[in-house]
């Protein structure tokens, strides 16, 4: 059952939000999602906030497994993500915070961590769609699942 139906969010141009969310279910951010929340954040003279997902493998048996869990290499990638994209956007004359999370569902953390920080937008970068019932199964597929169950604008960048 979806929150809101699935809509165009509004024009960039007419948004003025206090905080942005810059967020990335685990791929690099590329520059022009970068670029593209900065132009937003500068809007509404809001900062940007910078959110991963360090993805959690699964669980064994309905507990949580260590194993499953991001290795060091894992956490330090995603870390090294949210850096250069701070760096980004602070180079771009914005405000900016970011940190990582484990998770394995992600379109929920970042939703969530949108109302935690009361942001206005979110920015994501994304793949072209795949086919809907295909997509479900296929992680890169995130921000369309974000997407579709957020109640605020969510800005989904391609190249």
């Amino acid at each position: 059952m979806r929150d809101r139906p699935t809509t165009e969010p509004p024009d960039p141009a007419s948004l003025r939000p206090a905080r942005v969310l810059l967020a990335s279910e685990g791929r690099e951010i590329p520059k022009h999602a970068i670029d593209f929340a900065a132009s937003l954040a500068r809007q509404g003279g809001g900062d940007v906030r910078v959110f991963t997902v360090a993805r959690v493998w699964g669980t064994a048996f309905g507990l949580p497994n260590p194993g499953l869990l991001p290795s060091r290499t894992e956490w330090s990638e995603q870390r090294g993500v949210v850096e250069r994209a701070v760096k980004g956007l602070q180079r771009a004359g914005v405000k900016a915070e970011g940190h990582v999370l484990a998770t394995r569902k992600a379109t929920k953390r970042i939703l969530s961590e949108a109302e935690r920080l009361g942001c206005g937008a979110i920015v994501m970068a994304a793949d072209p769609p795949r086919n809907r019932l295909v997509a479900d199964f296929i992680w890169s597929q995130e921000p369309y699942r974000v997407q579709r169950r957020a109640r605020i604008p969510v800005h989904l960048v391609t190249e």
